[in-house]
């Protein structure tokens, strides 16, 4: 081996290390509660969007479980979105996913529509968690222990794990709608109001996937706003 490929195997041993560093921080929560059989992770995406549903993840991983490069799914690209998505499809003990679509949230507002995409998400698990794990929220009707955690999906492993399968599987979704609907671009904004998004909202008007109650400044006949 030469002088620089020595160089290189040490520099790539150094960030496998410093890697591994970073993600023994992001299982602080999980030793906490390390007497626990199961912990589960919990997070959702699309409390924002213009149109598409809110989906939420929960997932359990085995205790000794290490996928590198875990981190909130708003800052990892696709492509490392995709790839941790497949590692955590095959290693995790159990994954669950909850969809609530725009017209249970404008039914019933999205802080209610997310929770009740946690609870079905739950609900789909294989294995009952012993302890929930959430990204900020205490989700109402669950008798499961349940620890808020602002910003959890960038400090435990099991919260941000939840948030990749819900981003990757929300974003997939958004993809097929834009074959189904097209002239919203929903495969590159994924249902957010983007420049473009609104332009062509105002030209073609709502689409069946819109959320009325969030495009009520653009649409105020769009119908009443949900119960609080």
């Amino acid at each position: 081996m030469t002088k620089a490929e020595q160089l290189r195997q040490q520099k790539k041993q150094e960030k496998l290390e410093a890697e591994r560093a970073r993600l023994k921080e992001m299982q602080v929560y999980e030793r906490q509660y390390s007497d626990r059989a199961s912990i589960c992770g919990i997070d959702e995406v699309g409390r924002g969007p213009l149109a598409g549903p809110v989906v939420a993840g929960a997932v359990i991983l085995p205790k000794d479980c290490e996928i590198l490069y875990l981190n909130d799914s708003k800052k990892l690209s696709e492509k490392k979105r995709e790839r941790l998505y497949t590692q955590i499809m095959e290693q995790a003990m159990a994954v669950g996913l909850g969809v609530v679509g725009p017209a249970r949230i404008d039914e019933i507002n999205i802080l209610q529509a997310t929770y009740e995409a946690m609870r079905l998400a739950i609900q789909q698990l294989s294995v009952e968690p012993d302890i929930l794990l959430n990204d900020a929220v205490t989700i109402p009707g669950i008798s499961i222990p349940q620890v808020p955690i602002v910003k959890g999906d960038a400090k435990s492993v099991s919260i941000a794990a939840a948030s990749i399968v819900a981003k990757v599987t929300r974003d997939r979704m958004m993809v097929q709608y834009e074959e189904l609907i097209p002239g919203y671009s929903f495969a590159s904004n994924k249902g957010y109001g983007s420049a473009a998004h609104i332009a062509a909202l105002k030209e073609l008007g709502p689409s069946p996937i819109h959320r009325k109650s969030f495009i009520r400044n653009f649409f105020p006949e769009a119908g009443p706003e949900p119960k609080k």
